[in-house]
């Protein structure tokens, strides 16, 4: 019944933000404003999403422990690890957004806070990896820190180059909270911060939202953390080479700007519009059309995971597809 009641007042909670959306984005009066490079859209549009996802997690944490759901929660410091990381993540996303600042200041503000929960709680480390291809386990012994937080920084540039069209990362957010949820991870938690998220892409349809690079550095700390905690509490966890499939995506787009940029003498954290979902645009001149691409590509390794297909078979055949469309987009757009 508490459940209940509690997921009454987080939709109702979100549905009063989303009647009063104009107001509230007045009075805060944090705008995303375009400047015709690459920020394209037409009017200055708020980016509050990312700090309404964050005052939902404080209060679906905060009530879940105050009705004693703990059960519901992460165990032992998981949930503080969250809240704090996500919090870190989410100021240095914010500020970002507020100031623009540069892309080796927000590399080097992301690992100090890395490293700094990976210090004050060990627990997020990763000690060994799981491949399911494979019957040995690998240990990380002194690279487990290192490795913690070098997977912590490219989830969390990974998710902010994911989000560069309207609905894009929000559709996947849900998409991998999604799996959460029908693999048992934590349910109700996923679901009640999926009531957010929804009241936020029918704004962020609107044009009237964006989640910011703090809503995208939250969202990446979030999905990191759950990786790592179902690794080390669920008997049905996800292998470390089935977590990179679900992320494939993302992550190979992130690998070829990286490679792209470095290549060209530019900054790897520089942004531009060679992402995949700008060179799908502007080849069909229509964001629905390249919502449904981007995120159908997105989904198809998941879906071949589902039925069996090893994961090694799942990365060279998607990252063919990957490199096949990419190439055909530029050659289109060229032509």
């Amino acid at each position: 019944m508490s459940v209940f009641f509690l997921s009454l007042f987080i939709f109702f909670f979100n549905l009063l933000i989303f009647l009063n959306f104009k107001n509230l984005t007045n009075y805060l009066s944090f705008f995303d404003k375009p400047d015709g490079k690459l920020k394209k859209h037409k009017k200055p549009v708020s980016f509050v999403g990312g700090l309404i996802i964050l005052i939902n997690l404080f209060l679906i944490v905060f009530f879940l422990k105050i009705l004693e759901l703990d059960y519901l929660l992460f165990k032992d410091n998981f949930s503080f690890i969250i809240v704090i990381l996500g919090t870190m993540f989410f100021l240095i996303g914010f500020i970002d957004d507020l100031k623009n600042l540069s892309p080796n200041i927000k590399l080097v503000l992301l690992l100090i806070s890395i490293f700094l929960i990976t210090i004050l709680f060990p627990e997020i480390k990763l000690k060994i990896i799981k491949i399911s291809f494979l019957d040995q386990n690998y240990f990380f012994k002194n690279f487990s820190l290192l490795f913690t937080i070098l997977s912590f920084a490219l989830l969390a540039n990974a998710m902010n180059m994911f989000d560069g069209i309207n609905l894009q990362l929000i559709f996947f957010t849900l998409f991998v909270f999604l799996i959460f949820i029908l693999k048992g991870f934590l349910p109700i938690f996923f679901i009640l911060i999926s009531i957010c998220l929804i009241f936020l892409a029918i704004l962020n349809f609107s044009n009237k939202v964006f989640i910011g690079d703090g809503g995208c550095y939250l969202i990446s700390a979030i999905i990191g953390c759950t990786f790592i905690y179902q690794y080390k509490n669920f008997e049905n966890f996800f292998f470390g080479d089935e977590v990179f499939i679900i992320l494939l995506v993302p992550a190979m787009d992130m690998l070829r700007l990286f490679t792209f940029r470095i290549i060209r003498g530019k900054h790897p954290f520089k942004g531009d519009l060679k992402h995949l979902h700008h060179l799908v645009d502007k080849l069909t001149q229509n964001k629905n059309y390249t919502i449904i691409i981007t995120l159908g590509l997105s989904i198809f390794p998941f879906i071949l995971m589902i039925i069996g297909l090893k994961t090694y078979l799942i990365l060279i055949l998607n990252f063919l597809i990957y490199l096949t469309l990419v190439l055909f987009l530029e050659y289109k757009i060229k032509s």
